[in-house]
């Protein structure tokens, strides 16, 4: 095995990149389990986090958020208005246009999923020190930019 440095050594390098895909997946699991429990798909989690944070858009505004076909945007509204988590309004602007927002179950939905949610997270990164998680975030936000 090398003992070269992790600049110049591709074997750390690949175990950093497998280290970072392990929590990834462990991460990506407990967020399946947990949205599995409201019958939500993470598809339709991320639509609702989208329309948390802007309250309302129309369809196409939504699929270019989460980067999806309009026609997929669609389904996902469909099955999350079947739910009762969203609603359709013409626009006031352009009766032409829908808008689409949470309706109040669906604000209740997602602030119960957020709580849990941040509880499962919390269970993978308790075992870093504080000053550990500050670095942590800061390289997540180097590896972003």
């Amino acid at each position: 095995m090398s003992q070269g440095n992790a600049e110049t050594d591709p074997e750390r390098d690949d175990s950093l990149s497998e280290g970072f895909g392990a929590v990834a997946r462990r991460l990506r699991q407990a967020s399946m389990e947990s949205l599995a429990r409201w019958d939500v798909t993470p598809s339709q989690w991320r639509a609702l986090r989208v329309l948390t944070r802007h309250v309302v858009m129309r369809p196409s505004e939504l699929s270019e958020h989460l980067r999806i076909a309009a026609r997929s945007a669609t389904e996902v509204i469909d099955s999350l208005e079947a739910k009762g988590l969203t609603k359709r309004e013409a626009d006031p602007q352009d009766r032409r246009a829908t808008l689409v927002s949470l309706t109040e179950h669906g604000t209740e939905l997602m602030e119960k999923i957020r709580s849990t949610r941040g509880t499962e997270a919390e269970r993978v990164f308790d075992r870093l020190s504080p000053a550990d998680r500050v670095n942590l975030a800061r390289i997540l936000r180097t590896l972003l930019d």
